[in-house]
């Protein structure tokens, strides 16, 4: 069996798409000697869990597209992420691995058993191993944040660097509580650069999913929801401390991004934007200076320019990603300028939506919406929450279960981890759906509910948020 896990706005998976899968020469292949298997990550979390951990078994690593080779009572074999069709620069192609592997499951099948139960016994023997208690978690933690934090370019590690607000909303909280002045510095500096830089969208507003390098400009173009949504309560959070006006704007553009684009007229929240146009990573996003002039006019695109880094020889590739890591980023710039390149750029290449509706993260982008509504008091931020409460439980609940997806008025499995939604008002109560022995792991986290799965019995417990840390 072949399993291919991935989502809608992967650029890789649908460069190893329209490479193999959309291929005559893979498909006869595959077709013939394999039973191959899509599966949708946001949609299935629970089987995304459990082979990510073994492709990272397999490769030190993960990623997706995850490619799985498994046996029909679905034992996993072998594993690695995005496979070109014909091998290069060394790594082998879609079309040597199929050939091999089925040679091998001819002629040498007890073989590859005995190693998918190797790989089994292994992930099975890391459930067993209980990291050691930690007598100060958050000392450790902290201590940990500022060995890494980079104090140059804000944000922690090195490139790719991924927002992770969680790990803000930490900092900020410790601060609060123990009055570490360096946490509050390593937060506020990360949040400004992030903004600076091209990881926002200065054009369109809202957050891309990562930073290819170390300063923040050059983003991994695709958008997504829960990254937005636990942006703006960072944001939001860091207003509350701080009283900065400058962070309560960036979470207001924020969420003027996710009413204007990825709001469905129902009131859920769409799920992402894709990094490609025209099958080129991150066109949609892309200025040259020619362009700015000839929108704004000679004047005002001068301007405009200065302000956003847009040059004639271009800041990526020979273009120009808008950012302000040159500027100084609390000072305005009028909207209906900004309004005008917007709607250039809409005439000018559109972006795939991925218009599925997922509770869970729907249930984020709500928090940050009441957070929004207090920091603010603007009313519009409360209802937009409360619309998208009632899609919730029109479209994806069902007496106390709850349902992960809907799209095309059709809705998907049932939830794997119990949510709670916030209450809006005091006179309220939230709205809670109970926890019960599908998720309770009997130990320190909650579990994923179990999948019927007779090769890969692995109930995966979680202590973090894994769909927000992991790429």
């Amino acid at each position: 069996m072949f399993l291919s896990i991935g989502y809608s706005t992967c650029h890789w998976c649908h460069v190893m798409a329209h490479e193999s899968f959309e291929d005559k020469e893979v498909a006869d292949l595959l077709n013939r000697y394999f039973i191959s298997i899509k599966v949708d990550k946001e949609e299935r979390p629970d089987i995304d869990s459990i082979y990510m951990a073994v492709c990272q078994a397999f490769t030190g690593s993960g990623g997706w597209p995850t490619s799985i080779f498994m046996t029909p009572d679905q034992k996993p074999f072998f594993a690695g992420t995005y496979f070109p069709k014909n091998g290069i620069g060394g790594m082998i192609g879609m079309m040597d691995l199929l050939e091999i592997i089925r040679k091998k499951w001819a002629e040498d099948r007890s073989g590859l058993l005995r190693h998918a139960d190797t790989v089994i016994g292994h992930l099975k023997q890391g459930e067993r191993s209980a990291g050691k208690a930690i007598s100060d978690p958050v000392k450790d933690a902290v201590s940990i944040y500022k060995r890494i934090y980079d104090r140059e370019n804000g944000g922690f590690g090195h490139a790719p660097k991924f927002p992770t607000p969680h790990n803000i909303l930490f900092l900020l909280s410790v601060y609060e509580r123990q009055g570490d002045a360096k946490c509050l510095n390593m937060a506020e500096h990360t949040l400004l650069q992030m903004y600076r830089g091209g990881l926002f969208d200065h054009i369109g507003f809202g957050f891309c999913r990562y930073s290819t390098d170390e300063q923040f400009l050059v983003p991994h173009f695709e958008k997504m929801l829960y990254d937005n949504a636990l942006l703006i309560l960072a944001y939001c959070k860091a207003y509350s401390v701080t009283k900065k006006a400058l962070y309560l704007e960036i979470a207001e553009k924020t969420a003027a991004y996710i009413l204007r684009e990825m709001t469905a007229p129902e009131g859920g929240f769409y799920s992402a934007q894709d990094a490609d146009s025209e099958g080129e990573e991150g066109k949609h996003y892309l200025f040259t200076e020619d362009e700015i002039l000839r929108i704004l006019g000679e004047a005002e695109g001068k301007k405009f320019c200065g302000r956003f880094d847009i040059t004639a020889s271009g800041n990526f590739e020979g273009k120009n990603i808008p950012n302000l890591l040159h500027s100084d980023a609390e000072e305005g710039y009028d909207d209906a300028f900004l309004e005008r390149i917007r709607a250039y750029r809409r005439e000018r290449t559109s972006l795939h939506l991925d218009d599925k509706i997922l509770t869970s993260w729907n249930g984020l982008m709500i928090a940050a919406m009441c957070s929004l509504y207090r920091m603010s008091g603007k009313e519009a931020y409360l209802q937009a929450a409360k619309q998208a409460e009632h899609f919730i439980m029109e479209n994806l609940s069902d007496g106390d279960t709850l349902f992960v997806s809907f799209r095309d008025d059709r809705r998907g499995v049932r939830v794997f981890l119990t949510i709670t939604l916030p209450s809006f008002l005091p006179s309220s109560p939230c709205t809670v759906l109970p926890l019960n022995g599908d998720f309770c792991s009997g130990r320190s986290g909650f579990a994923w509910r179990q999948t019927e799965n007779s090769g890969m019995k692995k109930r995966t417990v979680t202590t973090f948020t894994g769909r927000i840390t992991r790429r």
